[in-house]
């Protein structure tokens, strides 16, 4: 702020006037005093931004003054330049002991004067960028410093939502997540079967699940006083005690509520997705169980054919050699019988061949579909 307001304070009014003819055609207000306690008296309703003030007055001197003035947290701010006739090392060094910015020694031309006003008014604009700065700076480290706890936040919550793998329990981090920042909040998640609701509270009311209902299709983010309604394909979140007061810190809450619920609805997907896994895992599992059953059923039920098959011919054979020497055939009529005895029992062991191959093609089968829950297990 540019220099606007001054307070001179001398006992002698000659010096007061002669201050005054000096400063009259300066840009700012000017105001006097005749005594120490003149001066502390005016400081709160004038509120000057220098003090020309002279050291040598009856009752109160300026150095006392002068300490009033930065002792005092309301007034210390205010820019004091000592007026004195005495200008020894000593007292200029007394002057700056009690807290006085400048000192000027009497007699003083106009241009000296002016100038030191000049620059004690650079100075208080210097003063003014400077405090601006530190405050901006402060507010960003503390702005900062908030973010990196928020985002810190967020991490903890992506990872713990990690291994969650059932939606109550999602549900659940969701809610303890937007408590950490200090909301309480009411969470629907939408499956293909059914709606779930969740709340801070512990139970949704029957108006916040019209809420639900009406706005989950109109747009993704809806504010409303101190409440935000954040809607996704899966999940809708409803914060009922956003910040109010600190634009900042709302709006960057605002963005984390967003982030985080469309964190949690890829979980839920994540989450929904290996259910369908697991369930087309046991599907399959209940499958190849089948199949194995049915396999080893029809192998045994061939080996048992081919054993039966095996031992009638057998019986056959034994019968033939036994019956056809008495018979009273010829040699070329035995040895007929003999040939196509034997050409049965040949394409019986034909089909023991077959029945081989097809056990061997049941094994290929069965080891296939083990590999295959195998990799349907890995996913």
């Amino acid at each position: 702020m540019a220099l606007q307001r001054v307070l001179a304070v001398d006992d002698e009014p000659f010096n007061l006037e002669i201050i005054e003819e000096i400063l009259e055609d300066l840009d700012f207000e000017l105001r006097t005093a005749c005594s120490g306690p003149e001066c502390l008296g005016m400081l709160e309703d004038f509120d000057p931004q220098v003090v020309l003030l002279d050291v040598s007055m009856p009752n109160m001197n300026g150095y006392e003054v002068c300490r009033k003035i930065k002792s005092n947290p309301e007034t210390s701010h205010i820019v004091v330049m000592f007026v004195s006739a005495r200008g020894s090392v000593e007292e200029r060094m007394e002057g700056y002991a009690v807290g006085a910015e400048d000192y000027i020694v009497k007699p003083f031309g106009q241009s000296e004067l002016t100038s030191k006003l000049i620059k004690l008014g650079q100075m208080l604009l210097e003063k003014d960028i400077l405090e601006q700065q530190v405050e901006d700076a402060t507010s960003t480290a503390f702005s900062a410093m908030a973010t990196s706890s928020e985002m810190g936040q967020i991490v903890n919550y992506i990872e713990h939502i990690g291994n969650i793998d059932n939606i109550p329990d999602l549900a659940a981090a969701l809610i303890n997540c937007m408590a950490n920042f200090g909301l309480s909040c009411n969470v629907e998640v939408r499956t293909d079967t059914q709606n779930m609701h969740f709340a801070s509270s512990g139970v949704c009311s029957p108006i916040v699940l019209e809420l639900f209902e009406i706005l989950k299709s109109k747009g993704r983010l809806h504010e409303f006083t101190s409440r935000i309604l954040v809607n996704y394909d899966y999940i809708s979140a409803l914060v009922l005690n956003m910040p109010e007061g600190d634009a900042d810190k709302h709006g960057r809450i605002r963005d984390h509520i967003c982030f985080i619920v469309s964190v949690t609805e890829q979980q839920l997907l994540a989450i929904q997705t290996r259910n369908e896994l697991r369930q087309q895992q046991q599907n399959l599992n209940g499958a190849i169980a089948m199949i194995n059953s049915k396999f080893k059923g029809l192998i045994s039920l061939l080996d048992n054919n081919r054993k039966q098959n095996e031992a009638v011919f057998r019986g056959l054979q034994e019968q033939f050699e036994h019956r056809i020497p008495t018979m009273g055939l010829d040699e070329d009529q035995e040895l007929y019988i003999y040939n196509h005895v034997d050409e049965a029992i040949q394409k019986s062991v034909a089909r023991q061949e077959a029945v081989m191959q097809v056990k061997a093609a049941f094994a290929e089968i069965e080891t296939d579909l083990a590999a295959l829950s195998h990799k349907v297990d890995e996913k």
